[in-house]
Order: C-alpha cells, then structure tokens, then sequence
C-alpha cells in the first residue's frame, strides 16, 4: 500500500514538474526554429533543423539591445538588492530581539501592508516620485528597497527567532555591542535565510515590467522586461522566433542562478520556522 501511494505521489509531482517545465522547453524550440516554420499548421514542436540565426537577430537589433538592457536590469538589481538585505535585516533583528513598546503592533502593521495591492498606491506612488524629480531615472526603481519589504522581513524575522539567544548573550559577557551581536553573530548565521530573501528579490526585480514601463522614459533606460515587451510589433509582423530568444536570453541567468544556489535556497525555506 505504502509503494503504490509513493508511486502515485511521484507520478504526480512528475505530472507538476512537466506542466511548468513544458513552456520553457517550447519556448527554447521555437528559438531555434526557422522563421517559416514556427506559424506551420500542424505545429511542431520540436524544430526539423535547428540554427541559431534568431539568437544572432537578437543582439544584431536596433530594437532589442540586449547588453544594454542586461545592464541597466544588473545595475537595478544589484543596487536594490543590498537596500533590501540590509534594511530587511535590520527590521527583522529589531522585531525578534528587541523589546520596545508597541513591538507587536508595528509587526503587524508591517505584515498588513503584504494586503495592500500595488494598483491602489500605484498613482500617490508615481505623484511622490514626480514631486521628487525621479521619473525618468533609475531611482524609483531600487531607493524603496532600501526600506525593507514586509515578506522579507517577516521571513528573516522567524529565522531571527530560530537561532539560540544564549549564543548573544554569551557574546554580551564578552563586551559584544548589540550590533556587533547582529553584524557578527546573527548574521553570518543567517545565510540560508539570506540566500533566499536574495533569490526571491532579484526574480522580483529581474522579472519587473510595471515599475519600469510606469518609472523609465527612454529606450536607453530599458530594462530587460520592459525591452522584450518593446520588441513584440505592434503592426502584428512579430518576428516568434526572435522574441522567444530574446526571451530564453532573458531566463537564462535566473535558472542558472537558482542551480548554484539551490542548496543554500531549499535549506533556507526548510529552517526558517514559524515561531512566535
């Protein structure tokens, strides 16, 4: 009894697995499709002969330049992703470890805000920013990671939770400062949790189209998403094959991020706890 249910279980994750790894192998199939066969009626689905001539199509565009995009993508990630560890970190340290007045209540306005859709601050969001003089620039786009996110910290905050407290107060006998008991100890401890809090956000970011095409005024400034959306033709002449290289160029760097950093992600997901 207990194999056939194991075997049902398998071939149901198996059946999970393919129906979100199928889109991603159609989508590598008709990059490497010729321009004639991708609208073929019946469809293919893997091409009778592969070239690459869409990959080069790709970063020979005048409307596509992928190197800048994947630049100014990088720039966005990396600046906001140090914002958001640290201030995520910081926020979190507070609510696990420090007794302050009215602790419970800002943790739980903070895990509030999780409720509140992005289309209702979308417009008082943009007016801020105009009033500041930042439409048109980068800074919308990674200055309000440097004040945290309520997933994040709620994530590091239950890690926070996890570790021994016996181990700062040991380090408080020594004449260790509370923040050399965050920097030094919390910290360093922390990196499975930290893995994954930088995983979830670069995706965030890596993936953003709204922010950029609400935020970003010239084509220079494109980001990645924003920049596959700009090379789908409006005059309905989209070249398939191109798009979808364009795209598998795109995805290529958060699969192979994820496969270097999956230890470290599903230990991350499998430690952090849910106490208190």
């Amino acid at each position: 009894m207990r194999t056939r249910t194991a075997l049902l279980t398998h071939v149901l994750l198996v059946a999970v697995a393919a129906a979100f790894v199928l889109p991603l192998v159609w989508m590598v199939c008709v990059s490497l499709k010729p321009p004639g066969e991708v609208l073929a009626n019946p469809p293919r689905f893997l091409p009778r002969q592969p070239e690459v001539d869409a990959y080069r199509e790709v970063f020979r565009s005048e409307h596509f330049d992928f190197l800048l995009y994947a630049r100014n993508t990088l720039l966005i990630a990396v600046l906001s992703l140090v914002g958001m560890l640290l201030s995520s970190a910081i926020a979190a340290y507070g609510f696990a470890r420090m007794n302050f007045p009215g602790r419970r209540l800002l943790f739980g306005i903070c895990l509030a805000t999780m409720m509140i859709p992005f289309p209702v601050i979308m417009v008082p969001t943009y007016m801020i920013f105009k009033e500041l003089g930042w439409i048109g620039t980068f800074l919308p786009l990674w200055v309000p990671a440097w004040f945290g996110s309520a997933f994040n910290i709620f994530l590091l905050r239950q890690f926070f939770r996890g570790i021994p407290i016996e181990l700062e107060e040991a380090a408080r006998i020594d004449g260790c400062s509370q923040w050399g008991c965050f920097w030094r100890i919390i910290l360093p401890l922390s990196k499975p949790a930290l893995a994954v809090v930088a995983l979830f956000h670069t995706l965030a970011v890596w993936n953003d189209l709204v922010g950029p095409l609400i935020y970003l005024a010239h084509q220079e400034q494109f980001t990645l998403a924003l920049g596959l959306q700009f090379l789908q033709s409006k005059s309905g002449d989209t070249p398939w094959n191109q798009l979808m290289a364009a795209a598998t160029l795109i995805v290529l760097p958060v699969i192979v991020l994820f496969l270097l950093a999956q230890r470290t992600f599903i230990r991350g997901i499998a430690t952090t706890g849910i106490k208190g």
